[in-house]
């Protein structure tokens, strides 16, 4: 099996495609599974795949979020696998070939999503259906070596929430002997970073609030540019509080408008949600991280890192979920182009999946 999961993983890994694009990668899951006579389910509009085994209540749920970033690898730009998915992929095939050559007391549903990287692929999912009647639903991520060594493993990722807002700060050019004439969208993006950096609340709940782009001016440098595009990337421990801060963000762009007399807009790009989780969910994953392996086992732990997976219980709470942190020794971290990670943590995080899945479906209807 582990030899197995390797070749699965190295193709992975060597063929990426970013969010949206994940067509190739979709046919090639497909191509895994479909021996097995599994119900297949595509789209007509976008990459992914829902495959179903077994019959009946309970239905448990597990995700795989399929798309790869773009990035600088060794001097070339390109998809590339930093974040693990590759490896999340390889997991839930793993669960899959063990599980359909059982007798299940249920359903069981493989949800290969698209575009996690973008913070809107499970919302699509979700649109679809997909997750409409699950009882049960797990996913799984890598963890850098900071949160979790090798072999280690924790039933919950209390992951933040994150949203990446891009804004457009539009007024006249003027010539630089003239800067009364106009206003200077630099400035007013000095003056954005300035009102966050001096922005109060709560300290006792993780965030964080900053500029992550800005592109203004062009080739003559004695004019001063009017127009200005930039990102601002906000992090928040709770929703309540990424709330909070998107408001904030809200009143400074209307305040700085106003001031100046000019324009600027605001596009949220992506939204992931922080973590809500199911105790129950999360008990039944403990269960079987402890029947696996009892020495592996660590409590849930907390990251500033942010995860769409968590949009599956906002838009459907009746749905119990929890995602298995998976200690693999990564380094540097996620999303470093030369992101490592110790492919042993694998066959193992197949084993504890398909253990929890199995203990799931044996509660039968009452689950």
């Amino acid at each position: 099996m582990s030899q197995s999961l390797k070749y699965i993983w190295t193709h992975l890994h060597n063929n990426a495609e970013i969010s949206w694009e994940e067509y190739n990668t979709t046919q090639y899951i497909i191509d895994q599974l479909k021996p097995y006579n599994p119900t297949i389910q595509t789209f007509d509009d976008m990459p992914g795949a829902v495959v179903e085994i077994g019959s009946g209540k309970p239905i448990v749920g597990i995700r795989a979020d399929i798309d790869a970033l773009w990035q600088e690898v060794n001097g070339q730009e390109q998809a590339n696998h930093s974040c693990g998915h590759d490896a999340h992929m390889t997991t839930v095939i793993g669960v899959f070939q063990k599980l359909v050559e059982t007798d299940l007391n249920g359903t069981v549903r493989f949800i290969f999503q698209p575009a996690e990287e973008k913070g809107n692929g499970a919302l699509a999912m979700v649109e679809k259906g997909v997750a409409d009647d699950l009882d049960y639903l797990f996913g799984m991520h890598l963890r850098p070596v900071q949160e979790l060594k090798s072999g280690e493993f924790a039933p919950a990722i209390k992951h933040g929430s994150a949203k990446f807002i891009k804004g457009t700060i539009t007024s006249a050019d003027t010539h630089g002997a003239r800067p009364h004439l106009g206003t200077n969208a630099i400035e007013v993006a000095s003056d954005i970073i300035h009102h966050m950096r001096h922005t109060h609340v709560d300290p006792m709940i993780p965030h964080s609030m900053k500029m992550t782009e800005l592109h203004a001016g062009g080739k003559n440098t004695n004019i001063i540019p009017g127009k200005a595009h930039f990102a601002i990337d906000l992090r928040a421990q709770t929703n309540d509080m990424m709330d909070q801060l998107s408001t904030q963000v809200e009143r400074i762009a209307d305040h700085l408008a106003s001031y100046h007399d000019i324009k600027i807009d605001l596009e949220t790009g992506a939204h992931m949600a922080a973590a809500v989780y199911n105790e129950e969910a999360t008990a039944l994953l403990a269960e079987g991280i402890q029947t696996v392996d009892p020495d592996s086992k660590r409590d849930p732990i907390t990251t500033t890192g942010g995860d769409d997976f968590h949009f599956y219980t906002l838009k459907l709470p009746n749905v119990k979920a929890t995602m298995l942190a998976i200690g693999c020794d990564l380094a540097p971290g996620l999303h470093h182009p030369d992101m490592t990670f110790n492919f042993d943590a694998i066959p193992k995080a197949v084993d504890i999946l398909t253990a929890t899945i199995q203990q799931t479906l044996a509660q039968g209807d009452d689950a």
